[in-house]
């Protein structure tokens, strides 16, 4: 085989198959695909996703054969809104919808209907960090009932979370084996928000634990000088069936930091998480890397 096509192979083959993920079994079939069109919508409150974005459309598009759309809000508080959102088919072109927004504020109830009529008629998402805290309205603190008017965002992570406490340290804990976390091995983040579970939905299935030691502040150690670490656990990262068609969904609670999200360990979950939503990871693919 001439030596130029050698090399010309090796260069259209190789996004695919960076880090680790892989898109299927036939090197030569994965390479003559499409790319994956993924919308990822981002903005609000709390973070720097203008950073985020960047890192995320870069990590992700290095390791899978996929082209990411950013749309960014420049607005930085909990009422961070998104014109795309403004269509009925708003998701139309897209394989799948990355979730990134903060926007807890945001309770019209037809707007946030219009964002999940299309994941009910089969859209894939992957839901990411502040995405979990986002249009929530009423007692939203107490766990949420099935069918009820501020449940549906919920319904469509597949659990629901509140809030977090003070950023230390996470330990990853894999749980069962799934294709997104096959071969992954645990690891420790710097300092991160834990985020809580109120609610876990039937349909949703654990992928990561995370275990957080937060130790006590200045105000708990002046009033109790023997005060001692606390520790909490919480799923971060998990998979979940919405609707009739059992859409596939795939969130993370990681990610407020940009190293964290900058880190490899978490870019490969993200992407695969991305082609597991998009059904292009199957236990075959997984244990063939």
């Amino acid at each position: 085989m001439p030596k130029l096509f050698l090399v010309a192979l090796t260069a259209l083959l190789s996004p695919i198959f960076a880090a680790g993920v892989s898109q299927g079994d036939d090197a030569t079939d994965s390479a003559s695909k499409k790319p994956l069109q993924v919308l990822l919508v981002a903005g609000g409150c709390c973070h720097d996703y203008t950073s985020q974005t960047k890192i995320l459309k870069e990590g992700i598009e290095e390791r899978i054969n996929a082209k990411v759309t950013v749309v960014l809000s420049d607005n930085t508080t909990t009422r961070a809104r998104f014109d795309i959102y403004e269509s009925d088919y708003w998701a139309a072109g897209y394989d799948v919808v990355i979730h990134d927004e903060c926007s807890a504020d945001v309770t019209e109830k037809p707007y946030v209907d219009r964002i999940l009529k299309q994941h009910l008629n089969g859209v894939p998402a992957v839901n990411l960090h502040c995405a979990m805290h986002s249009y929530r309205w009423d007692d939203f603190r107490k766990p949420v009932q099935d069918g009820a008017d501020n449940a549906g965002w919920y319904e469509m992570i597949g659990l629901q979370s509140t809030g977090h406490g003070p950023r230390f340290p996470i330990d990853i804990k894999h749980l069962d084996q799934h294709p997104i976390t096959a071969g992954m091995e645990d690891w420790t983040t710097i300092d991160e928000e834990l985020y809580n579970n109120i609610r876990i939905f039937d349909g949703a299935s654990a992928l990561i634990q995370g275990v957080q030691e937060t130790k006590p502040n200045k105000k708990q150690l002046k009033k109790n000088p023997n005060a001692k670490p606390k520790e909490a656990t919480a799923v971060v990262a998990w998979t979940n069936e919405y609707g009739p068609n059992k859409t596939r969904i795939f969130s993370t609670s990681l990610g407020h930091q940009n190293e964290t999200v900058a880190d490899a360990r978490y870019m490969d979950l993200v992407s695969r998480g991305v082609l597991w939503a998009a059904g292009q990871l199957d236990e075959t693919t997984a244990s063939a890397e």
